[in-house]
């Protein structure tokens, strides 16, 4: 049996990028409702993803307000597709 995925195993890394795999990007307060997460915690982790390439981050300006968007990558969305596939190997459904 392999061993799931450590970087999607976490909770709220597996909350952001189960979001992202339903929409075309997010931006940072949004991630922030969904998951429920705090402003650094939910800023350590998406950079963690976009470190192992799961997910790109665009910066912007709106107004003169900081605007942050994720959205997952191919390799995010073949990573997760996997981790799915072992995960209900795993749990036999």
């Amino acid at each position: 049996m392999s061993k799931l995925n450590p970087l999607l195993h976490q909770e709220l890394r597996l909350s952001i990028v189960s979001f992202l795999a339903g929409v075309e990007t997010a931006d940072f307060k949004k991630l922030m409702e969904v998951t429920q997460a705090t402003k650094g915690n939910l800023s350590v982790q998406i950079s963690k993803l976009q470190k192992a390439e799961y997910i790109t981050i665009a910066k912007s300006f709106k107004g003169s307000y900081p605007h942050t968007n994720c959205a997952l990558t191919p390799k995010g969305e073949k990573d997760f597709e996997i981790y799915l596939k072992e995960l209900k190997e795993l749990l036999n459904i």
